[in-house]
């Protein structure tokens, strides 16, 4: 069973920085596109950042030059680096897992962690 699991959010003032992790278990963690997704109060859950199989990235245009998205295959575990953090970066921030889901497309993506709040203050 797939089970993914995010922690690393909390509150921070705005320029500051997180680092969000996200632990996949039950399945071979290199074979699956990872991506992360975010969904403030009231609004659809957005697309912020994904990393391929191979290790290519993507990111929203609101993220780019601020957000990095990496993993490391051995400890089956995605991350995102959020720096110069805006207080509309506010939102729970979900993992998600899928073959050939690399890419902006939420449908695309099988399997998803329960979230982590980020709460960015002015």
């Amino acid at each position: 069973q797939v089970q993914l699991v995010e922690s690393g959010g909390g509150l921070v003032q705005a320029g500051g920085s997180l680092r969000l992790s996200c632990v996949a278990s039950g399945y071979t963690f290199g074979t699956y596109d990872m991506g992360w997704f975010c969904q403030a109060p009231g609004k659809e859950r957005e697309f912020v950042a994904s990393i391929s199989r191979s290790g290519s990235t993507y990111y929203a245009d609101s993220v780019k030059g601020r957000f990095t998205i990496s993993k490391d295959n051995a400890k089956g575990t995605v991350y995102l680096h959020m720096n110069t953090l805006k207080p509309e970066d506010t939102a729970v921030y979900y993992c998600a897992a899928g073959r050939g889901a690399y890419g902006s497309n939420s449908y695309n993506y099988n399997y998803w962690g329960r979230g982590t709040q980020v709460t960015v203050s002015s």
